[in-house]
Parts: C-alpha cells; sequence; structure tokens
C-alpha cells in the first residue's frame, strides 16, 4: 500500500474512532476513550468506568492498519464500524474481519489477509 493511502485509511479510521468516541454511555460513570496511534497504526476505543458496584472496562472498538491491509481485531458497536469503513472509502479487499477465524473468512467477502 502506498504512503498516500496509508494516510488516507489512518484519517479514516481517526474519524471513524472520534464519531463513536462522541456516544457516552446512557448508565454509570463510564468514559469513552480514543485510542489514536498511527505511529504503530493502532486504533481503539474503550470504556472505563463503573456501573454501580461493577467495574466496566474494555473495548469497543479495534483496528490496526497491518501490512496492506485494515484489520477490524474487534467491534462492539451495534451499527458495524465495517460499514463505516467502506462508506468512508476503503474497500472491501482492502479489509480484514480479524474477529472471524481464518477458516471462515473466505466466506465474508472481505480480505482473507
Amino acid at each position: 500500500m502506498d504512503t498516500t493511502t496509508v494516510e488516507k485509511y489512518r484519517a479514516i479510521i481517526r474519524q471513524v474512532i472520534n464519531k463513536y468516541a462522541q456516544f457516552k454511555p446512557s448508565h454509570g460513570n463510564i468514559r469513552t476513550e480514543a485510542i489514536i496511534d498511527p505511529e504503530h497504526d493502532h486504533y481503539e476505543l474503550i470504556h472505563a468506568g463503573w456501573d454501580g458496584p461493577n467495574r466496566i472496562h474494555g473495548s469497543v472498538i479495534h483496528i490496526d492498519i497491518i501490512g496492506d491491509k485494515v484489520w477490524v481485531e474487534y467491534d462492539g458497536t451495534s451499527t458495524g464500524v465495517v460499514d463505516d469503513l467502506e462508506e468512508a472509502g476503503i474497500p472491501k479487499e482492502h479489509i480484514v474481519l480479524g474477529f472471524k477465524s481464518p477458516r471462515m473468512r473466505k466466506y465474508t467477502g472481505y480480505a482473507v489477509a
């Protein structure tokens, strides 16, 4: 993947992560944190805090750029972050559904690796 394409994909991922970062959980005292690391091409949105006596800490979205592909490692959104990536201009053949087993990826219509 050329440098221009990588920069375009970084900007799209940042835009998508920041869009979801604006939504605060409807209950509890839970922070939403966007982790944007373009140096290592690691992008994540996490929730951290408390919902009553229960500790909340976990990933909502996890995306990496590995080699020439955008890897969606985890999608905890109700709408589907992959749709957002495609609508913003990342083609299916450049997206790997990392949360699907390698054996099943060939049936998804997305890149296999």
